[in-house]
């Protein structure tokens, strides 16, 4: 049964608007930044008012450029934060804090091929009045978020759009994520509980910071994440409109949700025109978007999700081990373990997304889903007890490690690595 909240964001999202749905399905992507940033939301705090009017904008135009509600309520994919997510420590309000993704699909015309399906990604939510995540935290207004992540929100419309119009033989979803700011909420839950098969997902392509457009540079990260990523992406770079300085490179790890997806075993790519002066800053406003490059980016993207979704074969996945700056642990003593923690909840330990290739972890025979309860001597109710604990060992010592797994515990044994090693 929908719940009145939902009931709530169903009607904002149908509510009559004063242009015809011609001229909204027309719009330019820097007019749906304007809306998106405008001071009227509230910076899209997670969990408030403004996030979901939003969310309920976002859905209005994903119906408008032709894409069919596939959440779990109509346009919806409600979560909630629970009260024991690391996040809640930081700022309590969080705690039991409602949200929702927002998803919609482009069936595929291939009758083999409609069944599998290419997601496209973008996170709407942004840092309300801070401080919380802000660069200037002793400004205390509105942080519009034009940019971030506003620029890739209004991108994952207009790619909507012009795949509409050239179809593709793959479905193609389109989620708008809540949460990114406070740890991959959204793309957490997509993963954990997907309104479509997860094994039918043949790629993820997220669009996060993609209205800053500086000399022609744009860069894609998780190129090493598939076999036929890089000639791809160059071949398209040659296209009219393209002839970007493309800076292709990188794995599927990284503070945004494609990593979420690339913790389950998918090919992912991170659209990105970089960081810049205005980052979580209230200075991130619509008047500093280039409109012209984010035209040009999201062009490019849609010719990079249709290439992806019409292709005959599937790809061919590459699971890389982590990066030296972001593959440790947090632990003083320099020891490395591999696990990937899920940020939303502690279920009475730290459950894991997944492990890093070629990790201690992996080696170990931890997987993804299993829930750490203790290292060694160490007791583990949650993340900052794992950190607690691993800062106890050094790297080449080899621990008991305990988890439950299947509501069960299992023991395995692991010897850390080095961090950045």
């Amino acid at each position: 049964m929908m719940t009145p909240r939902l009931l709530l964001l169903q009607s904002l999202a149908a509510a009559a608007v004063v242009t015809p749905l011609a001229a909204q399905s027309a719009k330019r992507p820097i007019d749906d930044v304007q809306v998106l940033a405008d001071d009227r939301w509230g910076g899209r705090f997670t969990g408030t008012p403004g996030n979901d009017s939003a969310a309920a904008y976002i859905a209005r135009r994903f119906a408008q450029v032709g894409l069919r509600p596939a959440g779990r309520d109509g346009w919806y994919q409600p979560f909630t934060i629970a009260p024991d997510a690391p996040i809640v420590h930081q700022v309590p309000a969080l705690a039991g804090a409602r949200s929702q993704n927002v998803v919609g699909v482009l069936p595929g015309r291939d009758r083999a091929l409609r069944d599998e399906y290419v997601i496209v990604g973008a996170h709407f939510d942004h840092l309300g009045l801070g401080p919380f995540g802000a660069m200037d935290p002793d400004s205390i207004t509105v942080h519009n978020g034009a940019d971030d992540n506003a620029s890739g929100t209004a991108a994952l419309i207009e790619i909507a759009r012009q795949l509409r119009d050239r179809g593709t033989r793959r479905s193609v979803l389109f989620l708008a994520f809540s949460g990114e700011e406070l740890g991959l909420f959204g793309s957490a839950q997509y993963v954990k509980a997907p309104v479509l098969p997860l094994d039918r997902a043949t790629a993820m392509v997220n669009l996060d910071m993609v209205g800053r457009l500086r000399n022609d540079r744009l860069i894609v990260y998780g190129v090493q994440t598939a076999a036929e990523f890089p000639a791809l992406l160059d071949s398209l770079n040659r296209l009219p409109g393209a002839g970007f300085d493309l800076k292709a490179q990188g794995d599927g790890y990284g503070p945004s949700d494609h990593a979420s997806f690339y913790a389950a075993k998918k090919p992912v790519l991170h659209v990105f025109t970089d960081l810049h002066e205005d980052y979580h800053r209230s200075t991130d406003d619509a008047d500093r978007i280039n409109a012209p490059g984010l035209e040009r980016v999201a062009t490019y993207t849609a010719q990079v999700v249709k290439a992806l979704a019409d292709r005959p074969a599937p790809l061919t996945f590459v699971d890389l081990p982590p990066p030296v700056a972001a593959g440790s642990s947090r632990g003083g003593s320099g020891s490395y373990l591999g696990s990937i923690p899920d940020m939303t909840e502690s279920p009475g330990g730290v459950r894991l997304t997944g492990v890093r290739a070629g990790s201690p972890a992996e080696q170990a025979g931890i997987r993804a889903g299993d829930i750490i309860t203790r290292i060694g001597d160490y007791p583990v109710a949650d993340l900052q007890g794992m950190t607690d604990a691993m800062r106890n060992y050094k790297p080449g010592d080899t621990v008991t490690i305990v988890v439950l797994r299947d509501g069960q515990p299992v023991s395995v044994t692991a010897t850390f690595g080095r961090r950045g090693g």
